[in-house]
């Protein structure tokens, strides 16, 4: 049986800096709940490899929600910041946004080995998929398949709900994509297989915890085809 290949986005098939992202999680979060938050709220809050619902949640209980009054709002609040980037994001310049190197090539030989690429990521659909768009990876990933964070708080529930939607794909089978220990440690508990390619993010001197470390795009490719038989 084929490898099911669960790549995640951010530091690992985008890699530019979105203030967008910052812009539209403050304004939604405002209009969602009484709070005025920082210009930057994700100073100091753990977030790299979270899910959306889960860094609204950090930010909120900084702001000094309790999860109780967090809970009431926070769907709703996913939806309306995957509806606010995506509008902010039609109106900019994203000349200058980089796609991992080789990050079309890799994805093509993997599509051509019939490995079955799906996304698994913190950010929301709307959001993940406008991205891939923009740097033209959308073809790779068929609508339907992968896992999105306004879908669940925890990325471990997300490697189950993408498994599910590849119709029960065995978890022996399937592998995640990422760049932090974050997805290394989710993928473990989901018991699937990790390949980290590090980035700026990654703490290198604990990235062998990966089943594979691979220092670009197309070594992870690689490595999949290897596993692949």
């Amino acid at each position: 049986m084929a490898l099911l290949a669960l790549f995640d986005v951010d530091g690992t098939l985008f890699l530019s800096h979105d203030p967008l992202a910052g812009e539209a999680l403050r304004e939604t979060i405002e209009a969602c709940y009484p709070v005025q938050l920082p210009d930057d709220p994700m100073a100091g809050i753990d977030h790299a490899g979270q899910t959306s619902l889960r860094i609204a949640r950090l930010v909120l209980r900084n702001a000094g929600f309790s999860d109780e009054a967090i809970d009431e709002r926070l769907a709703c609040w996913c939806s309306a910041f995957a509806e606010r980037y995506v509008e902010l994001l039609a109106a900019a310049d994203t000349a200058s946004w980089q796609a991992a190197p080789g990050a079309v090539e890799a994805l093509s030989r993997l599509a051509s080995a019939a490995v079955c690429p799906a996304l698994l990521t913190g950010n929301p659909e709307p959001v993940a998929r406008a991205r891939m768009e923009r740097l033209g990876l959308a073809s790779f990933f068929p609508v339907g398949q992968g896992a999105f964070g306004c879908e669940a708080e925890s990325r471990t529930e997300l490697v189950a709900l993408a498994r599910d939607r590849a119709n029960e794909w065995p978890a022996a089978q399937t592998v995640e994509i990422g760049d932090t220990l974050r997805d290394v440690g989710t993928a473990h508990e989901a018991e699937i297989r990790s390949i980290i390619v590090p980035s700026s993010r990654t703490a290198a001197e604990h990235a062998d915890r990966a089943d594979a470390v691979c220092h670009d795009l197309g070594e992870a490719a690689a490595q999949l085809l290897a596993w692949n038989g």
